[in-house]
C-alpha cells in the first residue's frame, strides 16, 4: 500500500529569509526523486505576476516553482494575489481574477478574511487531490501576533493542511538565535507541534564554525536543525520582488549595448528583462536618472500596476522630458504593457480602475490612445514578430485597450496585429518578449555587429533548478523531511 504523503510547509522568521527559493529547490528535488510535487502559497503580495494556461493570474514565484516541479501552473497554487496599486491599497486577485481594490486596513481587519481563508483552503484541497506532496510556503514572519488571528497563509493554513512545518531563518541578516527562538516561543502549543525542523539559510563562510550554534538552537527549541544552507549567488533563480534592482551597476559599458530600464514606482514584471540582461552583448540597468537615460543606447519603459500614477511620476521627475527629447534624437524607445500605454497620446480611465483621474495626456510618441477597461486580459500568447520566421511566445496581463490613429504592427497573434514598431519605437502588451532569442538578436542588430551565442533561457533555468536541488540535498537532511512526510 502506497504511504500517505503529508504536505510540507516552509515558513519564516521574517520576510526575505529565502522561503521561496527553498520551495523552488524542494519542488525540483522531489520531482527528481520520483514524487509529483506542486507549490502552494495561499496569499502572495507581488507586482510580479504570470498568466496561467487558462488565462488567469497568479504570482510569478508560484509559476517559477511549478516550472521547477515540471508542471503547468494554476490558480490553485496561489489563490489570493495582492498587487499594490497605491501607497495604501492593493488590487485583490482571487482565483486568477480581480475582485476589486482594498486598503491594507480594510483587507487585514475586514470581515472577509474568513471567506478568503475558505477559498484558500479549497484551493489547497484541489491541489492536494492532484499532487503529492504539496510544497507550501508561508509569508513574512509566523509570529506577527497582532495579525495572527486573521492570517491565512502561515500557521493557520498549516493547521488546516496538517502540514509538516519547517522554519527558515536568515543568518546573514544577524540575530538568528533570537529570531528562531522567539518565533518558536510565540507559537501556540498546537502550532509548535507541527514544526518538525529548523533550516539556517544564507550562511557565509565555514559551516563547521556553526556546529555549536546548531546545538544551542536545538537545546533552546527542542527542535532539530536540519541543516545550514550556504549562500549561493551563482545559482540563478528569478527574484520574487524588485527590491535589488536599483543597486545594479549603472556604469555604461564600453563594448556593450547599454539598455536603461526606468525604475517606476509601480514597476511590474521586471523579469521581462532577465534573459536580455544575461546576453554578453548587453549592459542592462535600472534607473530614475535623466543623466543615465541620456547615456543609454536603448530606453525601456516597463510594465506598471498603476500606469497613470507612473506616468505622472515621469512628468514630475523630468524623465518624461528626457524620454521625449531622446525620441526626437532617434534613440530607440521600447514600451512594455503600461510603458506601451504611456508612449501613446492619451490614457483614459472612465471607470476609475486605477485612480480618480479620468484622462491624462501620454508622451505622444506613438499615435495611439488607451482606455482602461473593467475586465483584465490575462493570456499566454504565441505570436510572430517582425520578419522572424519562428513562432515566439509570451503572455499578456493588462486592463487597457489601445487603438491607433495609424498602425505599424509589431506582432501578429492569430493573424491579428498587436503592438507598434518603427525604426525608433517599439510598443507591445506582450511580457516575456526578450525570452525569445531571435527577438534579442533583432533588437541588438542595429547596435553591434557581434553575434552573441544563442542563449536558451529555458535550458538555463532548468539547469539552475537542478543545481539548486543538489545544493539543498547536500546541505539539508532531506531523508528526515521525506520520512516525516510519509508518516500517517
Amino acid at each position: 500500500m502506497k504511504p500517505q504523503i503529508r504536505p510540507i510547509m516552509f515558513v519564516g522568521t521574517g520576510s526575505d529569509v529565502g522561503k521561496s527559493l527553498i520551495v523552488t529547490g524542494m519542488c525540483r528535488l522531489l520531482k527528481l526523486r520520483g514524487y509529483h510535487p506542486a507549490p502552494f502559497k495561499a496569499q502572495n503580495m507581488s507586482l510580479n505576476s504570470f498568466a496561467t494556461p487558462e488565462g488567469l493570474e497568479i504570482g510569478r514565484a508560484q509559476a517559477v516553482q511549478a516550472e521547477a516541479a515540471g508542471i503547468a501552473c494554476s490558480t490553485a497554487m496561489n489563490p489570493i494575489l495582492l498587487k499594490p496599486s497605491s501607497k495604501h491599497s492593493s488590487q485583490v486577485i482571487l482565483h486568477g481574477k480581480p475582485i476589486g481594490d482594498q486598503s491594507a486596513k480594510a483587507y487585514f481587519l475586514g470581515n472577509n478574511k474568513m471567506e478568503l481563508f475558505k477559498e484558500a483552503t479549497q484551493a489547497f484541497q484541489t491541489l492536494a487531490s492532484q499532487y503529492a506532496p504539496v510544497v507550501m510556503e508561508g509569508a513574512g514572519s509566523i509570529s506577527e501576533l497582532n495579525l495572527k488571528h486573521r492570517d491565512i497563509v502561515n500557521m493557520r493554513m498549516a493547521k488546516a493542511a496538517n502540514a509538516d512545518v519547517y522554519l527558515v531563518a536568515d543568518i546573514d541578516r544577524g540575530g538568528v538565535f533570537a529570531s528562531v527562538y522567539g518565533s518558536i516561543a510565540l507559537l501556540d502549543d498546537d502550532e509548535r507541534a507541527l514544526v518538525k525542523g529548523i533550516i539556517i539559510n544564507k550562511f557565509r563562510g565555514d559551516i563547521s564554525l556553526f556546529e555549536a550554534g546548531k546545538k544551542i538552537i536545538e537545546d533552546l527549541t527542542k527542535i532539530p536543525v536540519l541543516g545550514v544552507v550556504p549562500f549561493a549567488p551563482d545559482i540563478y533563480i528569478e527574484d520574487e520582488d524588485s527590491l535589488g534592482l536599483e543597486t545594479k551597476n549603472k556604469t555604461t559599458g564600453q563594448n556593450t549595448v547599454n539598455i536603461a530600464v526606468i525604475l517606476l514606482p509601480y514597476l511590474s514584471n521586471f523579469t521581462d528583462f532577465n534573459a536580455l540582461e544575461m546576453d554578453e552583448r548587453v549592459h542592462l540597468f535600472y534607473t530614475r536618472s535623466s543623466d543615465d537615460l541620456e547615456k543609454a543606447d536603448i530606453i525601456i519603459i516597463p510594465g506598471s500596476k498603476n500606469t497613470m500614477a507612473d506616468l505622472q511620476f515621469l512628468r514630475t521627475t523630468g524623465l518624461a522630458k528626457t524620454i521625449m527629447q531622446a525620441s526626437k534624437k532617434g534613440k530607440l524607445l521600447i514600451g512594455i504593457c503600461g510603458g506601451y500605454q504611456m508612449l501613446g497620446n492619451s490614457i483614459e480611465d472612465p471607470h476609475g480602475i486605477e485612480n480618480e483621474i479620468n484622462t491624462l495626456p501620454g508622451l505622444g510618441i506613438i499615435p495611439a490612445k488607451t482606455i482602461m477597461a473593467k475586465e483584465k486580459i490575462t493570456v499566454q500568447t504565441s505570436f510572430t514578430f517582425n520578419k522572424i520566421s519562428s513562432v515566439c511566445t509570451g503572455y499578456e496581463i493588462h486592463m487597457g485597450h489601445t487603438t491607433f490613429e495609424e498602425s505599424s504592427p509589431m506582432n501578429s497573434i492569430d493573424g491579428k496585429p498587436e503592438g507598434y514598431q518603427t525604426a525608433t519605437v517599439w510598443g507591445t502588451y506582450i511580457h516575456g518578449l526578450f525570452d525569445n532569442a531571435e527577438i534579442v538578436d533583432t533588437l541588438l542588430a542595429g547596435f553591434t555587429t557581434e553575434q552573441g551565442e544563442k542563449f536558451d533561457y529555458e535550458a538555463y533555468k532548468n539547469e539552475n533548478y537542478d543545481r539548486l536541488a543538489e545544493h539543498l540535498a547536500t546541505h539539508l537532511d532531506i531523508e528526515f523531511i521525506i520520512k516525516e512526510m510519509q508518516r500517517h
